[in-house]
């Protein structure tokens, strides 16, 4: 993979010049894509930018948010060819900091569950994960340094723990969703692809101009938290072997590790999640749902068919109950400084189940806003596996600086 910090270094070093770094990512996307399919656009004339500490950096946009020079199709026939007028804000401030859009990156239909194309770059016969697939895998071939992705249920995590890539979800809000396509408003959340948590960091810093992302380290001291998550079922062995890992990676780098329960109400919300995703999807794609309703990819159709019977009072109950868990979850950050957990419930599935995996790991947390980050542990079989570490609602540094810490520990493992 293509470190950013590394290559901003290389930069303000004069050892490697913008577009040189520019054309480097175009030649590993010419080697590679015909296998891997991360693109379903790749502009061949994008040239680095002269100023900004994103320049010489290539960037991915997952195909459901808007650029102004590239279609944006959202991975449906229904919008093919469809041309916005403007970038969106995150696309905006990517461009003001220098980085250069190089390709529209493959999505699912309205970032849902419809398997794309795209191929897992460590192994082409399983799949990159959904529904950031094209972001996940051009970062983990080592296209591309810096990826944008959305996750509603699990699609930035859960890919980055296929594709062997560092990735944040962060705070809900941290970074804007207009003009990304909406699937539920109270879940979307724009996160990050990258080699490293360094790279997620200095990625945000430059996009948002947040002082708090300057400076960040490895943390030292860190008192965990280990969430299994019994209630969203089990998992694989290959999964538990990562979550070992990482785990005694930390306690021999000095972490204090302990293993707790989610309160009640922090339970009760990772199970209505489904109840708000689906609500809200059922209203930002009422126009697709009423006019377009046989061109919607099958998986996502047939879900959207199964949950038109959702009420008001449902979603009114879920969105309740939802508040309590937040509520529970701020005080239990009262005893730890992050929480760890599985990425995924496994490696990859084979692209032939037609699956882009299973995203019960990572409801919860997005529901609740945390800043999660996946961390890469180990291969099993050629595949990777990761753990996300999430921190307090509003402390992404702290999540940063503890997958940091945790990368470090790992690496001396």
């Amino acid at each position: 993979m293509i470190s950013l910090a590394d290559l901003q270094r290389r930069i303000e070093a004069g050892e490697i010049s913008p577009d040189a770094a520019i054309a480097q990512s175009h030649a590993v996307i010419e080697a590679r894509e015909n296998d891997v399919h991360a693109f379903v656009r790749h502009d061949k004339s994008a040239k680095a930018q002269v100023s900004g500490p994103l320049r010489g950096i290539a960037v991915g946009i997952k195909d459901i948010i808007d650029t102004a020079n590239m279609p944006t199709e959202m991975g449906s026939e229904i919008y093919r060819g469809w041309q916005p007028r403007a970038d969106a804000p995150v696309v905006m401030m990517l461009k003001r900091a220098g980085a250069t859009i190089i390709g529209k990156t493959t999505t699912t239909a309205f970032a849902s569950r419809d398997p794309t194309p795209t191929r897992n770059p460590h192994n082409t016969g399983h799949s990159p994960g959904g529904s950031s697939s094209g972001s996940a895998a051009a970062v983990g071939a080592g296209m591309i340094p810096l990826a944008l992705g959305t996750q509603t249920g699990g699609s930035v995590i859960r890919p980055a723990a296929y594709c062997g890539t560092a990735a944040i979800k962060p705070s809900f809000r941290m970074l804007p969703t207009v003009g990304v396509k909406c699937y539920s408003w109270a879940l979307d959340t724009v996160g990050l692809f990258g080699a490293r948590a360094e790279d997620l960091a200095r990625g945000l810093l430059a996009m948002t101009g947040r002082t708090e992302f300057s400076g960040i380290a490895p943390a030292k001291s860190l008192r965990i938290g280990v969430v299994r998550q019994e209630f969203a079922g089990a998992v694989e062995p290959a999964a538990e072997e990562g979550l070992l890992a990482a785990i005694k990676a930390a306690e021999r780098a000095g972490a204090s590790v302990q293993v707790i329960d989610l309160p009640e109400a922090v339970q009760e919300a990772w199970r209505i999640h489904p109840i708000v995703q689906d609500f809200e999807a059922h209203r930002a794609l009422a126009w697709e749902f009423s006019e377009r309703h046989d061109e919607i990819a099958p998986m996502l159709r047939a879900s959207l068919d199964a949950t038109a019977h959702l009420t008001p009072k449902e979603y009114d109950e879920a969105r309740r109950i939802s508040r309590r868990g937040r509520r529970e979850l701020g005080e239990l950050f009262e005893g730890v400084d992050v929480l760890l957990t599985y990425s995924a419930p496994g490696t990859a599935p084979a692209k032939e189940l037609a699956s882009t995996g299973d995203p019960r790991y990572n409801r919860l947390w997005t529901l609740m806003g945390n800043p999660c980050v996946n961390v890469p542990v180990l291969k099993v079989g050629g595949l990777p596996i990761g753990v996300q570490v999430i921190a307090r609602f509003g402390n992404d540094p702290l999540a940063l600086a503890a997958a940091w810490f945790l990368e470090h520990a790992l690496a001396r493992a």
